[in-house]
């Protein structure tokens, strides 16, 4: 596995130090088959993830909540565990999620020690430099237990600011596709929550392979990516990932949760899970990502995108209308000034 990794410590002399220097092998190692976790089909839907040939689940394990918690190693691991055994077989996590200990992929490589080749893994870099980035990739791998990984992204691509230091010379695209030529990863990715033009611009620049965009039944209020930014991404044919499908909690009715916007209490959103849910899967998306609190809440999501069926229009716009009063709050992720 070292030997696979030692590409990624090479820098030039510019790099003052971030990467130790050393030489680029001279072929690439093969990459494994595409994971494949017996338990999907008979678990739920699956969707094709763009063009990368992957049968994805249509519910996916997001990185957060339980699993990026501090010294939480055995109800994160236990989550993790038991979403493999549901059939999920695409799990997200981050470089950022869990602080400077990297608290989610450390648990998600806990498990991926015996079960990496059931799950799709995606991991992203904060880091808009190449050198950054590969140290970042560097440090994921070993945290993940992997010597690759089946997605890479950019993580919360959220200015222009953003676009043009990812997109220069030096830059962490750089580091995207010398990773995939050295096939360190298998796909690349970018991911935004913010403003579709941001994204937009992202794809104009670069063909990434999968998207992982923003969206829940407030979507259309305010920067819909819906409008514009999903049909480009449909239109490309890539693996589109939807996230904040609850907003952590405060679209949900049984759920209240302390939003910016709020005043500082609590509040009762005015959807369900399954809406939420249903709203998101009813859009063109390959799958969506929910990080979960509890084994109970990762069961429920798995038996309702098992059972999942399509809303119609007027049902999707009925439950935007019912979403309009906690818009702000619901999407306190995009830019509001």
């Amino acid at each position: 596995m070292r030997d696979r990794r030692d590409f990624l410590k090479i820098t030039g002399a510019a790099a003052a130090g971030v990467l130790a220097h050393s030489s680029i092998p001279q072929t690439a190692h093969a990459l494994p088959p595409l994971p494949v976790n017996a338990a999907t089909n008979e678990s739920m839907p699956t969707r094709n993830l763009g063009k990368t040939g992957y049968r994805v689940g249509v519910f996916s394990l997001g990185g957060q909540a339980t699993v990026e918690q501090p010294n939480k190693e055995a109800e994160a691991t236990a989550i993790i565990e038991r979403a493999l055994d549901l059939g999920v077989n695409y799990i997200d996590t981050a470089a950022q999620y869990g602080g400077s200990e990297r608290w989610s992929q450390r648990y998600v490589g806990q498990v991926m020690k015996r079960r990496r080749k059931e799950a799709y893994l995606a991991s992203k870099s904060h880091d808009r430099t190449r050198d950054g980035s590969l140290k970042l990739l560097d440090e994921s791998l070993k945290l993940l237990n992997t010597d690759h990984l089946d997605a890479w992204q950019m993580h919360h691509m959220t200015t222009m600011d953003d676009v043009e230091r990812a997109f220069a010379k030096g830059g962490a695209i750089e580091a995207f596709q010398q990773a995939r030529e050295q096939k360190m990863v298998r796909f690349l990715g970018v991911t935004g929550h913010t403003d579709p033009d941001i994204l937009i611009e992202c794809l104009r620049r670069f063909p990434f392979d999968q998207i992982l965009m923003a969206v829940n039944a407030a979507d259309p209020h305010h920067l819909s990516f819906q409008e514009k930014l999903l049909p480009l991404a449909v239109e490309k044919q890539m693996g589109i990932i939807g996230m904040k499908i609850p907003s952590r909690g405060r679209l949900l009715s049984n759920w209240p949760a302390v939003g910016p916007y709020a005043g500082g209490k609590k509040q009762a959103g005015p959807l369900n899970i399954k809406d939420a849910l249903y709203y998101v899967l009813s859009l063109p998306v390959s799958t969506v990502i929910i990080g979960v609190d509890t084994i109970a809440q990762l069961e429920e999501n798995v038996k309702l995108a098992r059972e999942f069926t399509p809303m119609s229009h007027a049902q999707l716009a009925a439950l935007a209308d019912k979403t309009q009063p906690v818009a702000r709050d619901a999407l306190f992720f995009r830019r509001w000034s």
